[in-house]
């Protein structure tokens, strides 16, 4: 019988600039609905949170509680997020120190991320067991993602025009 595997996924889109707690909470929300209802701790903190002086909603500390506790019942998670270099450089920092907590604490779950070079240091300084994968594209890579926008746009002719032959 195979193990019970979690795995949740998140992408940072730059135009989004999702705080933390959105990203965190966008992880928890995967795993509420796994069983088809939301877990008692859950349901819990939110309704605490909304009681507070103006609903302020939770803050970071207590997202990640929660986050961790729902993990914790979990034998098994991956969390999966794209393009960690397009976070805001403080919600980087907070995301990636909020994932090393998880790791440190709970020893079921893995991380994995991708991003460009620039960030690597960051996150080698928090993560002591790093395996990294180095991505590049090949040629055919960038002549196929060419390929497929220019299929796609709606005034082809100008590519030609303006910057004569491309492939």
């Amino acid at each position: 019988m195979g193990e019970d595997v979690a795995v949740v996924g998140l992408y940072c889109d730059f135009r989004a600039q999702h705080s933390t707690v959105n990203m965190l909470g966008a992880m928890l929300k995967q795993l509420a609905i796994r069983g088809g209802e939301m877990s008692e701790h859950i349901r819990e903190a939110f309704e605490k949170a909304k009681k507070e002086f103006g609903g302020r909603g939770l803050q970071l500390a207590e997202m990640l509680n929660i986050l961790k506790k729902t993990i914790a019942s979990l034998p098994r998670l991956f969390i999966c997020i794209d393009a960690v270099d397009e976070c805001t450089p403080k919600h980087r920092k907070e995301l990636i120190e909020s994932l090393r907590e998880i790791i440190r604490e709970l020893p079921g779950a893995r991380v994995f991320l991708t991003g460009r070079p620039h960030i690597e240091n960051e996150i080698m300084t928090c993560f002591s067991n790093v395996l990294r994968i180095p991505l590049s594209p090949t040629h055919g890579d960038v002549v196929g993602y060419l390929e497929m926008r220019l299929d796609r746009d709606t005034d082809p002719k100008q590519w030609t025009t303006n910057c004569g032959r491309i492939l």
